[in-house]
């Protein structure tokens, strides 16, 4: 089968380079860095702060405003009680600061989906938006976005990359439900007499605010009632702060938008986002994407949700169910419920029903690896797309020599636990000039879509780098129902 690979290529780009706090180490350590700063006198804290203004003010935005908060970060830290100048507090956040370069080692892992806002376009163009995992020193994974547009007889044109990077800001006034907060506690296993105390104060909805003072007020009584107490108030907290919600401005360009880990249960990373469109029964379209969380020891799947890629939600994912790598949400309810794949063991494809979005247990074993490519390890490679034949799902299968291949099967559209069709040869696999990288011989994807008569897909190369290639639809499909 003919796989057309075009010409559009995304490489790792190390000059975009994210603003963080930066920490030299322990308290005391912070303290004897300020207060060598604060001997300075005015005339050198001016020169030495104009400097740094001078080599890093074009390269992000605001950059006194985050100067002013890194230092509010460690003004606990200062000697005396005598409250340092302007310029001085600048000069100390300047010290306190540092650069990530978010993808110096490597950009990939793609996942593509139509663009929410399809204005201005004529004839059969479409907008899409393609995110991808970025990662840079200490192999960090973060998320990062590029936007396109494609007309049906496969012409790509790739909308021009921002010159600068920022990261959102924490919505602190996120509410949460008080039903289904308490269903995640119970199947953490906290539903005790010390949640319900606690849920008892709140509200059918509440903020996080509440639920800390809540908490608070709560653990007033642990020396009447014990310490076990103490544990079930540090998981309602640490819930909900995994329960998070970030907004960006709309005024920056998305491909200048970057989401990286902050949160303890993914600070190390955020992996192989596949997003999916997924259309209501009243037909609200709203985006979601499962992602793995990774905090350097623990894979957990967590599920990411927004409407138009400036606020997002954080959600975790609960039951039996969430156990691996490798979740792909249906881009609709079938038979009026939520309809995922998953990899529960590792090897095999399974698909999961539910009647929330957020709760995951029974699974289905529904393909094994069977062809000699995939012989060591099956998945999934993004959510199913649906055509007139069944739900097209593409694999990946892993053979010798870790050798990573993208296939592709067909599942019965009102029962998808029925498979119709399965190349029995690889879809695509790593030609001689995509054998080399940071993970070698690998094509991957998260995510592809159908425009026209074409099934567009982007790909990872050898874990390294992006290329976008296409399929014809029609053959494929016809292929799968031989």
């Amino acid at each position: 089968m003919m796989v057309e690979r075009t010409e559009v290529i995304l490489r790792p780009d190390p000059r975009r380079v994210l603003i963080r706090f930066f920490s030299p180490g322990t308290p005391d350590r912070i303290e004897r860095v300020i207060s060598r700063l604060m001997t300075l006198d005015a005339q050198k804290t001016e020169q030495r702060l104009a400097l740094v203004l001078h080599r890093f003010e074009s390269r992000h935005v605001d950059l006194e405003t985050i100067f002013l908060k890194h230092y509010d970060v460690v003004a606990s830290h200062t000697v005396t009680d005598a409250t340092p100048s302007r310029e001085q507090q600048l000069l100390i956040g300047a010290y306190f600061t540092s650069e990530y370069a978010l993808e110096s080692a490597a950009l990939f892992n793609p996942s593509i989906v139509p663009h929410p806002d399809q204005s201005g376009l004529a004839g059969d163009k479409l907008r899409f938006i393609l995110s991808l995992r970025a990662t840079g020193e200490g192999h960090v994974s973060s998320l990062v976005f590029r936007e396109g547009v494609m007309d049906e007889a496969g012409f790509i044109c790739m909308e021009e990359q921002g010159s600068l990077v920022t990261g959102p800001e924490l919505v602190h006034n996120r509410s949460y439900s008080k039903e289904i907060f308490a269903a995640k506690l119970y199947e953490l296993g906290y539903d005790n007499d010390d949640t319900a105390e606690v849920l008892g104060g709140l509200g059918a909805t509440f903020t996080l605010s509440e639920l800390k003072r809540q908490v608070a007020h709560d653990r007033s009584a642990i020396r009447r009632y014990g310490a076990d107490r103490e544990d079930t108030l540090s998981v309602m907290t640490g819930l909900a702060e995994q329960n998070y919600e970030i907004r960006f401005e709309g005024t920056h360009p998305l491909s200048e938008r970057v989401i990286f880990p902050r949160m303890n249960h993914h600070n190390q990373a955020i992996e192989d986002a596949r997003f999916v469109r997924f259309e209501d029964d009243d037909g609200a379209i709203m985006y979601y994407a499962t992602y793995t969380a990774y905090d350097g020891r623990t894979f957990l799947p967590q599920l990411l949700q927004t409407e138009d890629f400036r606020t997002f939600r954080f959600i975790t994912l609960n039951g039996a169910g969430v156990a691996n790598k490798g979740m792909a949400l249906f881009p609709r309810k079938i038979n009026g419920r939520y309809a995922m794949l998953s990899r529960q063991d590792g090897e095999n494809i399974y698909l999961m029903y539910s009647d929330h979005l957020h709760f995951w247990r029974d699974a289905i074993l529904i393909m094994k690896p069977t062809a000699s490519w995939e012989f060591v390890q099956l998945g999934n490679c993004g959510s199913p797309i649906e055509t007139r034949a069944g739900w097209l799902v593409l694999t990946h299968g892993v053979g010798p020599m870790r050798r990573y291949c993208i296939g592709a099967v067909l599942l019965d559209l009102d029962d998808p636990t029925r498979v119709i069709g399965r190349l029995n040869a690889p879809l695509m696999e790593p030609d001689e000039n995509e054998r080399d990288g940071y993970v070698p011989n690998v094509v991957y994807t998260c995510g592809a879509m159908i425009h026209g008569e074409r099934l567009i897909l982007p790909y990872a190369m050898s874990d390294y780098a992006t290329r976008i290639a296409w399929v014809d639809v029609n053959e494929l499909l016809s292929r799968l129902t031989q």
